[in-house]
Formats: C-alpha cells, sequence, structure tokens
C-alpha cells in the first residue's frame, strides 16, 4: 500500500483503552467485504499486540503497521 492508497474505511479508538479497541476493530471488520481495507488509529499500547494477533488468527491481511508519537495506525485487509 503506497502513501497514495487509502483503506476503504477507518476507525478511530484514540482515547479508547483495552479491550475497546479489539472489540470496535472485530466489530467493524464483520461490517465490512471480504477484500476492502480498513484503517485503525489507537493510543493505546496494549493493541499493538492484540489487534495483531486477532488479525493473524482471523485470517486477515495487515497491510500496514506504523507508530509514531504513541499513535498506532494499522491497515487491516478482511480476508474472509
Amino acid at each position: 500500500m503506497t502513501e497514495n492508497d487509502k483503506a476503504e474505511y477507518s476507525l478511530d479508538c484514540v482515547g479508547l483503552y483495552c479491550p475497546e479497541p479489539l472489540f470496535q476493530t472485530r466489530k467493524k471488520l464483520d461490517a465490512i467485504e471480504v477484500g476492502k481495507t480498513l484503517e485503525v488509529v489507537t493510543d493505546d499500547p496494549a493493541a499493538e499486540e492484540d489487534i495483531a494477533r486477532f488479525a493473524k488468527r482471523a485470517g486477515h491481511e495487515i497491510v500496514s503497521f506504523k507508530k509514531k508519537d504513541g499513535i498506532i495506525k494499522f491497515v487491516i485487509r478482511r480476508m474472509k
């Protein structure tokens, strides 16, 4: 995914803490079409591991991951 590409959907979880970012990510991924991408933005340190683990177990693809100044951004492609 290049900088010019954008996820089709976004989810802002800044200010929410475990387990809320994970729950909202799961709910939003369930609501989008297979093949579409979701950008998740959070500042919860636990979300880095929680969301990555969830995506892997659920069979989704992490297209990109960035962490800067306490903000974590995932772009996840729904695979099934």
